[in-house]
């Protein structure tokens, strides 16, 4: 794709909205049989988008932060995350190959194989590394951060956890144009819904918003919230896409205000369980049931696999209607060594 969608519909967006592409697009659309009873099911899959040393939904949002980040000058990013973040992670990884540097302030939560791998590759990133533990002392440690990578006279870019402001959020609101022109083109059928785990919000909001202006009114996102650290309610995610939206229009995209509300999406909190970082019976056999019958969808326990096992459950119980419904896959490892 020579420029992303969104210059293409808003070409005054080229200049006040500057675009770095870091993954090869449009990611496939497939249909999957076997997994949930009572609907046609699509999958959007998301793993293979990044060029770069991780892969997935980060990767979306970096192609619209890290412009902005070398406009406004700055030379360091300043983020969020848990201790296996995948965020953290591609953050630093695509910020490293774009001359920036990276700083993470990492918050705990429970250990697994997982995890320590992922605290390996982060050790091995550039990034450097501030365990802060809980949010309470990252919110205290924050006037220190920034000092602490101040750069040039420069304070570093601060980003929330996962990216999901609103330049980050672009990433899927450009997704959701691309999403409508593989349904223009035949490839899939328009979706009733879009199911995606919801770790920060951003994913969620930029479907929300691009499903809108793009067209595909019809399709609902529904959020599988797999963080209870974040206020994550429809409220939170309409007023994200909205605030989104404003950011279009302030740099000059011709475009109404899209008006989202939080009964134009869906969040389910159900497949939680005891917290963030924490897996749950349902979505270990939903990850069991993908590898034995859909092996090519790599999930993993705490994001993909809880949205798949809440999908097939409001599947069963006729929640989705009768479909189609597509599944956004947004996990994408690496081997990064």
């Amino acid at each position: 794709m020579d420029k992303p969608l969104l210059h293409q519909r808003y070409p005054q967006l080229a200049a006040s909205l500057p675009h770095v592409p870091l993954g090869d697009g449009p990611t496939p659309v497939r249909e999957l049989t076997g997994l949930a009873r009572g609907v046609t099911l699509w999958c959007k899959d998301e793993s293979g988008y990044g060029s770069g040393g991780w892969g997935g939904n980060k990767v979306r949002k970096l192609e619209w932060i890290l412009p902005d980040v070398r406009r406004r000058g700055a030379r360091t990013i300043l983020t969020v995350g848990g201790l296996g973040t995948n965020w953290g992670l591609a953050t630093a990884l695509y910020a490293r190959g774009q001359g920036l540097d990276t700083a993470l302030a990492l918050i705990d939560q429970p250990v697994d194989d997982h995890v320590r791998e992922q605290l390996r590759r982060l050790r091995r990133s550039g990034a450097t590394l501030h365990f802060t533990h809980t949010k309470a002392r990252t919110v205290a440690a924050a006037p220190w951060l920034f000092l602490r990578h101040a750069r040039g006279g420069r304070m570093p870019y601060f980003l929330p956890a996962g990216g999901s402001a609103p330049v980050g959020t672009l990433g899927y609101t450009e997704a959701a144009f691309e999403l409508a022109a593989q349904v223009a083109a035949g490839d899939l059928p328009e979706p009733s819904h879009v199911v995606t785990a919801v770790g920060s919000g951003g994913t969620a909001a930029g479907l929300a918003l691009g499903l809108r202006l793009a067209g595909l009114e019809r399709t609902r996102v529904v959020g599988v919230v797999v963080n209870d650290t974040l206020r994550l309610d429809a409220p939170a995610i309409a007023a994200l896409a909205r605030r989104t939206g404003r950011l279009l229009r302030e740099r000059g995209a011709d475009l109404p205000a899209p008006g989202i509300t939080p009964d134009d999406v869906t969040m389910v909190r159900d497949w939680l369980g005891p917290g963030y970082g924490h897996s749950t019976p349902e979505a270990l056999a939903a990850l069991r049931l993908a590898a034995e019958r859909e092996s090519r969808l790599g999930l993993e326990p705490v994001y993909t696999a809880k949205a798949l096992a809440a999908l097939i459950s409001m599947a069963e119980e006729g929640r989705l209607g009768s479909g189609p419904v597509l599944f956004l896959q947004t996990h994408g490892p690496r081997d990064t060594d």
